[in-house]
């Protein structure tokens, strides 16, 4: 594997993501658009792994990071790189690092439109669209569906109760990362007869918040689960993510969040969604990066 890579007149190393300033992540993604703060950027650090394009005098260039699931499965995200190398191939060098430190998983990625012919030349394939529905929360919500169970609060240390749910929509097991991301947000369980039928949360995110993972077997169920957040973010800026096309993203619209981006999640290897009728699926990803 090539360890070093000349792009015109720069040569630039693949360091780890750990050992480079927060600060200069965040201005690299300050660069393209990206709204993630330097807290932000700890976390996914924390969460996963990753490698920084640096040049010989520490200047960043780029970044790629991966977040194994288990010992077969990992998704891959923060796939930036600086204006100045986009069109020199950068991009392409740092997922041959990251296939290289992968192995032999199964990878799944969200494509923004300007990578998505770069990831089908790298073997991915396209298994649906997602929509970035962001905006500031309407003062009063959309009138909701009649609640089947009973909603209530969950506290960070009882995620056990909902890592089998979470589990079945998103495919693997991902309990490291809820952990992480339940430090700071959040959380709401759906049950009915006494069993977790769904659950949502709500952290600090970029410009505002986020509101996912969202995890439902139906529209109904899921949009309970996101209006209990969003009420209480009420003319605040607010995010959700999700791939659906139905009556949630109807509330989602009603509720003046409006589609400011859309990218194609791809997978190479196994498929990677479950989007069964009636089963746990995930309607509110955690973030572009992480699914």
């Amino acid at each position: 594997m090539q360890k070093s890579v000349r792009l015109k007149s720069f040569e630039l190393v693949a360091r780890n993501i750990d050992d480079v300033d927060v600060n200069l992540l965040h201005a690299l993604s300050l660069g393209v658009g990206w709204p993630h703060r330097p807290k932000d950027w700890d976390l996914l650090r924390r969460a996963g792994h990753g490698i920084v394009a640096v040049d010989g005098i520490g200047r960043v260039f780029g970044s790629a990071m991966w977040f194994p699931h288990g010992n077969d499965f990992a998704t891959i995200g923060l796939v930036i790189t600086s204006p100045r190398t986009q069109a020199q191939g950068n991009a392409r060098w740092l997922m041959e690092q990251v296939f290289e430190r992968c192995g032999d998983r199964n990878l799944s990625l969200n494509a923004t439109d300007a990578a998505y012919k770069l990831y089908v030349s790298l073997g991915f394939t396209k298994e649906a669209i997602g929509y970035q529905y962001q905006g500031d929360v309407a003062p009063v919500l959309p009138a909701l569906p009649p609640l089947n169970g009973e909603l209530s609060e969950l506290s960070g240390d009882r995620l056990e109760e909902i890592a089998a749910l979470d589990t079945r929509a998103f495919g693997v097991n991902r309990g490291k990362l809820l952990a992480l991301l339940s430090e700071n947000a959040s959380i709401r369980v759906l049950r009915r007869g006494g069993e977790a039928v769904g659950y949502s949360m709500c952290r600090e995110f970029g410009r505002g918040h986020v509101v996912g993972p969202i995890v439902a077997s139906n529209d109904h169920d899921a949009i309970h689960l996101t209006a209990v957040h969003l009420k209480d973010l009420a003319g605040a800026f607010a995010r959700v993510d999700t791939r659906e096309t139905g009556a949630f993203a109807e509330f989602l619209q009603q509720s003046r969040l409006a589609v400011s981006e859309t990218v194609t999640t791809m997978s190479r290897g196994r498929r990677f969604l479950n989007l069964k009728d009636n089963e746990p699926r995930v309607y509110g990803l955690a973030g572009h990066a992480v699914g």
